[in-house]
């Protein structure tokens, strides 16, 4: 079949599919304009405007600020992550006008024939056409396992990928109505990452909404009942009301999200995900793939030792490399070697290689079967079983090549390339030899006769060294899991300085129906050799059952179900398009050694969220306690809008900028919103307390209202500074440097007359101002210490 025409392609319907890694522009203004803060914000700001002075309506900037800051933050971030997902975008083969192209996702039209080949992913629906031993593993689809062996006329869907065989198929669902695109927005197997950190502050905009509405109510009708000026009865309601709002938190949320995405993205790494992020600080478990991670791509043919003498060695080796037309790293180190397939070698029936079975074969005819994979599966003991260990132990990766009278006649061959029809199943041998129809196959060890042992050179990545001896600094524990001999894996750990990397299992001995037990045995050995596809995902669900937050690093078609799994999945950028389908970051120019980068930058965006969650919540808590009080007592509010301006802009608004994009290597915990109401609650109350206190004692003195205020407004710095103090910890110079600096501003605004005017301050009644330094000195004590009760309390 010769595919579309140029003219049949213009007209067709493309696959335009929105990127998930980034919102629209449209729906990043409505995100960052149309929020029910600044619905409130602007009602409370236009309130000013016409009843207040227009100093009281400063907090009114706060909106255009949040707004403008978050929509450059997030588009910066959006084009990063889309510049980095088009490179990240695997091209489509298709055949075109007779010929083979390859194409970009988006530019595969309704009715183009699309080849496939191992570890391609399917980006369409479609229909087979040809099919040569083709596998497509729909597990992400339908949560079965097994690989589907398709035949002409079978259909496809999109969300699947290839895992064994060639093949093609016409797209008959593009866009839009593809079924993997259309599982994606009901949000049912394909999903975002969850986040702790994202839910949480959710959750405190959600209550603090329904507290300010009534809490608001009590204070507005409070001051309109008990003050003879309607002026200052609305500025003092606003006050309140305003200062109960955390306008900035969502706005540091999304600008830690969005920077640490940038600074990926300039080390060439895609967080497909954004709350991916948060991921990253919380994995204390790094599952690795020995192939394409510790070792960099590619392998290198070593040495090829005969088992028995007169058998043509070379023509079988060059003939099985050179069967498939996308050959995997296996075959291309042989023919690196072996240039050319040999005349008088054709293949008949044939069998790819996959995971599963860990072999591939061939019938040539008057030449035999031949059959090439791992000697532990296909040898059954002997001399060449027990040397192809030794090797192994090495740390070389070994082959085994045997000749077979036949290949297995039930259904598990596929004939060789042009007759395009099916296999119906795998094989796998009882526990007799025989073999019977399942997934798992190996060969039949006892009708093979082992030929030749082959060695391959793996190389180990120049910077693995260094990333492990940082993970392990970290306290991130390294599982080395991989479809190797057990012994070769444990001899790469070993030289990598991993951790009990010299004591390895053999997972064809793991139990598969003891999660409790399997993860016991996870938690002891640090090296897995010999492990499935299907026994991957099932490590990662014993480690998270025990309670870890696991991560997995892959590049092949074998590690996907685990990828998909894992709490953060990392894909190498040189791996199959299936593998960088599915997780949550990509690491696009190979580096093993950006990983690092990685679990740091979502460590310092988490752990300075906390901090900033702090710094919020702690004013929120203050202006509820202050509010209800007033609004009870009917007394007048302690300060105005303005006051609050200058205040929150010194000890949270300009910190916050700092804090929440800072250098930090705090692994995160679970227990984020617990730990912030622990310390933001005691926190908030004390400088209410403390605030109250300060201006009841100014207020029943013979000073005026605006020297009231002052004193109220130097308490509630000076507290709310302490606060800034305890969450800055620990202080290192540039940290001592800003809550400094935040002090002189306001020593120095109290000390100019233009901005004590501006701000409506007088600090002319020493008493006042004494007591007011006096009662913040005794408040900030008490925060010290009821924060550290409170810190110390498990829930």
């Amino acid at each position: 079949m010769d595919g579309l025409t140029s003219a049949q392609v213009a007209g067709a319907k493309t696959n335009d599919v929105p990127r998930r890694s980034s919102r629209s522009l449209s729906a990043i203004i409505r995100a960052n304009v149309f929020t029910l803060f600044n619905l409130v914000i602007g009602l409370l700001w236009a309130l000013i405007l016409i009843f207040g002075e227009w100093q009281d309506g400063l907090f009114g900037l706060i909106i255009v600020a949040n707004a403008l800051i978050g929509i450059i933050q997030e588009l910066r971030a959006k084009r990063t992550l889309d510049k980095l997902a088009v490179i990240n975008d695997a091209p489509v083969r298709v055949r075109r006008d007779g010929g083979e192209r390859l194409i970009q996702p988006r530019q595969v039209v309704l009715g183009d024939l699309i080849l496939l080949g191992p570890g391609d992913r399917l980006l369409v629906d479609g229909e087979v056409i040809e099919s040569d031993g083709l596998e497509v593993d729909e597990s992400l689809l339908t949560g079965e396992a097994d690989p589907v062996h398709k035949q002409p006329g079978d259909q496809v869907l999109s969300g699947s990928f290839a895992v064994a065989g060639e093949g093609s198929f016409v797209a008959t669902k593009v866009g839009t109505d593809a079924y993997a695109v259309k599982l994606a927005e009901e949000a049912s197997k394909f999903h975002l990452a969850h986040s702790e950190l994202r839910e949480g502050v959710a959750n405190f905009i959600k209550y603090i909404t329904w507290l300010v509405i009534p809490i608001g109510a009590l204070l507005i009708y409070s001051q309109l009942s008990n003050s003879a000026d309607f002026r200052t009865a609305i500025t003092g309601a606003v006050a309140g009301i305003v200062t109960m709002i955390p306008e900035g938190l969502v706005l540091m949320t999304s600008i830690a999200f969005a920077v640490g995405v940038v600074r990926l993205g300039r080390r060439q790494c895609l967080v497909q995900e954004l709350p991916a992020i948060e991921g990253l600080a919380r994995v204390d478990v790094l599952c690795l793939d020995k192939t394409g991670t510790l070792t960099a791509g590619g392998m290198d043919l070593d040495q090829v030792l005969p088992l028995s003498g007169g058998q043509p060695v070379d023509a079988a080796l060059a003939a099985l490399a050179h069967l498939d037309r996308r050959p995997n790293a296996t075959a291309q180190a042989i023919r690196a070697r072996y240039p050319d397939a040999g005349d008088g070698w054709a293949a008949g029936a044939t069998v790819p290689f996959s995971s599963a079975r860990k072999w591939s074969g061939a019938d040539f005819g008057e030449h035999g079967a031949w059959l090439l994979g791992a000697p532990d599966v296909l040898l059954d003991g002997g001399d060449g079983y027990d040397r192809a260990a030794e090797l192994a132990a090495t740390g070389t990766r070994v082959l085994a090549l045997c000749r077979a009278a036949t290949l297995p006649t039930d259904g598990n061959s596929r004939p060789a390339r042009g007759n395009h029809t099916t296999a119906v199943e795998h094989a796998e041998p009882s526990e007799h030899g025989a073999l019977s129809a399942s997934v798992d196959l190996v060969a039949p060890v006892a009708l093979v006769e082992p030929v030749a042992l082959i060695t391959l050179k793996q190389r180990v990545r120049p910077d693995a060294q260094q990333t492990l001896r940082y993970f392990a600094k970290q306290g991130v524990t390294i599982k080395v899991i991989s479809g190797d001999n057990p012994a070769a894996v444990s001899a790469i750990a070993t030289s990598l300085e991993i951790p009990g990397g010299e004591r390895s299992i053999d997972a064809r001995t793991l139990p598969d129906d003891d999660e409790g037990k399997l993860g016991e045995l996870l938690d002891s050995h640090t090296v897995f050799g010999r492990v499935s596809p299907r026994q991957k995902r099932q490590f990662v669900a014993a480690l998270q059952a025990r309670g870890h937050t696991v991560a997995m690093t892959g590049d092949g078609v074998n590690d996907v179900l685990a990828l998909k799994d894992a709490d953060l999945g990392i894909a190498m950028g040189a791996g199959s398009p299936a593998t960088k389908a599915v997780a949550q970051v990509v690491l696009l120019d190979d580096k093993f050694a950006t990983l690092p980068h990685v679990v740091a930058e979502g460590r310092r965006v988490l752990a300075n969220i906390e901090r900033v969650s702090n710094l919020f919540l702690t004013k929120t808590f203050y202006a509820i306690v202050l509010s209800l009080v007033v609004g009870v007592a009917g007394v007048m509010f302690p300060f105005a809008p303005r006051h609050s301006t200058l205040t929150n802009a010194l000890t949270i608004g300009i910190p916050a900028l700092f804090l929440a994009l800072a250098p930090t290597l705090e692994r995160s915990r679970p227990g984020f919103v617990r730990r912030v109401l622990r310390f933001a609650v005691p926190a908030g109350v004390l400088c209410a307390v403390a605030v109250l206190l300060s201006f009841w004692a100014a207020h029943s003195g013979t000073s005026t209202l605006i020297e009231d205020q002052t004193s109220a407004v130097i308490t509630l710095f000076l507290t709310t500074w302490w606060v800034l103090v305890l969450i800055a910890r620990p202080l290192n110079w540039w940290r001592v440097v800003l809550v400094g600096s935040m002090a002189a501003l306001f020593a120095i605004g109290l000390s100019m007359p233009f901005v004590r005017a501006f701000f409506a301050l007088e600090p002319g009644d020493l008493s006042n101002d004494l007591t007011a330094v006096g009662v913040s000195v005794v408040a900030a004590a008490a925060i010290s210490i009821a924060v550290k009760l409170a810190g110390s309390l498990r829930t």
